[in-house]
Formats: structure tokens, sequence, C-alpha cells
């Protein structure tokens, strides 16, 4: 099986997000991403290479709303049929995160556990359904997949919906932006700070 056929049959599990209702139809965001989509529909994509010997992370944002009782187990047994047709890539485990609307990223404890999991060496591809899995915040995507690329041994993203992978060719400049990075004059907050810090998270 060829590399679109295995999209394809990932895919099949696809549903179209909705960037308006997170965004609102006329915000400068929603514009941005209008952009990006017709951009992204006029190139040629690049999709996680078969042949690379992956280590995956498959992350789903659960929310039972089917008349189908074991959906998750089928919904995982969909990600892992698929995955092994691909004999170079190793399924390590999945994140599931509960929840009908995405929260924000330090509220998702299965998502923190892939991304700690990416750091300690143990998984180098996470592939998840769709961007507002993971969050509601387009800024919170941006800075992970731009820490998970700065690794030695760069982590990358694919969202099946989206047909996006962090770590393709037409990304890599964006990727080395680095004007997220602490500079030496920022100041780590105390842990005790816990006033100031839920001001940060307002």
């Amino acid at each position: 099986m060829n590399e679109v056929e295995i999209y394809n049959k990932m895919n099949e599990i696809a549903v179209t997000p909705q960037f308006s209702i997170i965004f609102g139809e006329d915000s400068e965001q929603s514009k941005k991403i209008s952009e990006h989509k017709e951009w992204l529909g006029r190139i040629r994509h690049e999709r996680p290479s078969t042949e690379m010997p992956y280590k995956v992370g498959i992350y789903i944002r659960y929310f039972n709303q089917t008349k189908y009782e074991d959906y998750l187990s089928y919904h995982k047994k969909q990600f892992a049929d698929t995955v092994g047709l691909c004999p170079n890539w190793t399924l390590v485990d999945f994140y599931v995160d509960e929840g009908s609307s995405t929260p924000n990223m330090e509220s998702s404890p299965e998502w923190s556990r892939l991304l700690n999991d990416c750091f300690d060496g143990k998984v180098d591809l996470i592939i998840t359904q769709k961007v507002s899995n993971v969050s509601k915040r387009a800024y919170e995507i941006t800075l992970c997949a731009r820490l998970l690329a700065a690794q030695s041994h760069p982590i990358g993203i694919y969202f099946i919906s989206e047909d996006i992978f962090t770590l393709a060719s037409y990304y890599r400049q964006d990727l080395k932006d680095t004007y997220f990075l602490p500079t030496p004059d920022w100041q780590v907050l105390p842990d005790d700070e816990s006033k100031v810090r839920n001001l940060l998270n307002d």
C-alpha cells in the first residue's frame, strides 16, 4: 500500500473541522487560516514518509456522541490498523483526553504525557485527527510544533483532517523563527506565585 492509499485510509475517519466556530467567520485568525488553506490547496503536500522508522504516538480527544458503545475501541483499532500498514512504524501508545470541547493544553493530561514522551525520545511522530483536538489556540499549536521540531531528533505532528505535517519542507523556514524562545532578561516565576500565574492564564 502506498502513501496515498494510507492517507486515504486514515481519512475514512476524518471530519472536516469548522474553523469559523472556533475563531468566528470574520476574525483576522479565520482570514489567515482561509489564506493558508488556499495556499495548501495549490501545493504538493508532504506527509510522514512510510519509509522512515517512526515511533508513533496517537492523540485522541474522545467524546462519545455516537450510537456505538465501543466507539473509542473502534477508533483505536482504525488507527492501529493504519499504522500497521507501515512496517517501519512502531505504535508506541494511545493518548486519550476526554471532553466535548478543546480545553487549554495545560488541562489536557494525556497531551502533556505525550509531549513528555516526545522529549524523552519515546515518540517522534504524533498523529491526531485534527488541529482542534489539541488546542483552540493557534499560537499554542505553533509553539508546540516549533519546540518539537527544534529537538536534536526533530518530532513532527500530522493532522489528518487538515492534511498538515509540521515537518514538511515548506514549513522549515517558519520553524527556524526564534522569537518565541526565552531571552536573557526573562524571569522564571516561582511555583508559589499562584496569583501571578492565574493572571497569566486569563
